[in-house]
């Protein structure tokens, strides 16, 4: 019997109260307990990466990744708030979609991803 999806991640967090308000703030992630944010249907990518990858910190064991549907646009809020945001155009393909990095006030980097229109 397969698992039906991803029920939670969870992390360490140097103040907790003030990361899980950095992530409702400025990507509208609710981490609220037993009263979970809800996503939307769509691709979800679980796959380990080798350990010499560069796609994030090598201090970091994870990095999460974000769907978005106007990458554009939230890049454009992000920077308005004073969020450093790393685009690279060799990181988008038409078959992949559009990539950007961000990081968490406690250094996390995060990827955000609008996948390619089907």
């Amino acid at each position: 019997m397969p698992v039906t999806g991803i029920g939670g991640v969870f992390f360490r967090a140097q103040d907790p109260e003030a990361l899980k308000a950095w992530y409702k703030e400025h990507l509208g992630v609710a981490m609220d307990g037993w009263d979970p944010w809800q996503q939307q249907a769509g691709p979800t990518v679980f796959m380990p990466s080798s350990a010499d990858t560069d796609q994030f910190p090598a201090a970091k064991q994870w990095m999460l990744n974000y769907r978005v549907e106007d990458l554009d646009g939230m890049k454009t809020e992000l920077r308005a708030a004073g969020i450093e945001v790393t685009t690279n155009p060799e990181w988008d393909t038409p078959e992949t979609g559009k990539f950007a990095h961000i990081h968490d006030p406690e250094g996390n980097r995060i990827e955000l991803w609008e996948p390619p229109v089907e």
